[in-house]
């Protein structure tokens, strides 16, 4: 049993892709996903679910029943998971884990209509976080994913920041206009509004200071905001770049293990290609970093500095 536990396991983890069977898997489920979100979102349309309600619902059907099935099987196969191996209940630790719930999200509203009376449409919008299944098998929102984990304290603190200069503009935005615009600023909750779409420069328009101390107020809180809106994006691009360097690292540093007897021998090419792809690598960009690293060694092993090329034995 704990040898199939084990195959299973292998065959849905998207980071042990070694055959034919593991990739159609994916593929299958992938396109399962893209379908149930389209059926979702064409749903929505009067006319297409009138005309199409039987159709959309047996997707449904058979969406829930493979996602189901696939969510039982991945918290049965867990064990096997090397995360959650050191913890007293493997299984319930990765039930709680990110991934875990977001496939439970993707099944909940199909069962919760059986039991809670919920408003249908409301339930078609729960149905749509299916999409975010969509993560498992995509390199690149593991990363971002990634990234949010590792710069969560400098985004809660820019968050912090954005609060309390809402509290602020808001608070400023009422002094200057409650007597002249109650009905817009006549409390500091109802200039919230306007604070809030100044700060992230959005600026509906809907409510905007008319005396000369508001405008001036408005003029100075529009270009905190600008500042406001630049600090997450600049915290998430140097996140990025943070982790495609340490990914280009690590894939250099599976070269150089590699490369320790100068030959890459098939299985180490099997190996070294499903690292690639584990780290969302390009062919090309991997191709880059061989062949520096094959340069690097060619360089030293002639007794050159491989950065500048300079002779070693001169110094």
């Amino acid at each position: 049993m704990s040898q199939f536990r084990k195959t299973v396991y292998k065959k849905l983890d998207p980071d042990e892709k070694s055959d034919w069977m593991s990739r159609y898997l994916d593929l299958f489920l992938i396109t399962l996903i893209a379908v149930n979100v389209a059926a979702v979102i064409l749903e929505t349309v009067d006319s297409m679910e009138t005309r199409y309600s039987t159709a959309f619902w047996l997707i449904e059907v058979v969406s829930v029943a493979v996602f189901s099935v696939e969510y039982v099987t991945r918290v049965w196969a867990s064990l096997e998971d090397p995360r959650f191996q050191d913890s007293s209940n493997p299984r319930l630790s990765y039930m709680l884990s990110s991934m875990a719930l977001i496939d439970l999200l993707a099944i909940l509203p199909f069962y919760l209509g059986f039991f809670i009376k919920m408003d249908l449409r409301f339930l078609r919008v729960l149905r749509l976080l299916r999409i975010l299944k969509l993560t498992r098998y995509s390199s690149a929102m593991s990363m971002l994913l990634d990234v949010f984990r590792e710069e969560a304290n400098a985004f809660f603190a820019g968050f912090f920041i954005l609060i309390v200069l809402l509290v602020l503009a808001a608070s400023g935005a009422y002094l200057a206009e409650h007597q002249i615009q109650p009905d817009k600023f006549g409390s500091i909750p109802a200039a919230m509004w306007w604070a809030m779409a100044t700060l992230t420069t959005v600026g509906y328009g809907d409510v905007t200071p008319i005396t000369p101390a508001g405008q001036i107020f408005g003029s100075l809180v529009a270009v905190v905001g600008i500042g406001m809106a630049a600090l997450p994006a600049g915290i998430l691009a140097s996140g990025l770049a943070d982790r495609l360097r340490r990914t280009r690292e690590e894939m250099a540093s599976k070269f150089r293990t590699a490369l320790e007897d100068d030959v890459i021998d098939a299985d180490e090419e099997q190996e070294l290609e499903e690292i690639r792809r584990e780290l969302g690598l390009s062919k090309r960009i991997a191709e880059e970093i061989r062949a520096d690293v094959q340069k690097s060694r060619s360089a030293s092993a002639r007794g050159h500095c491989p950065h500048c090329g300079k002779d070693l034995h001169l110094h």
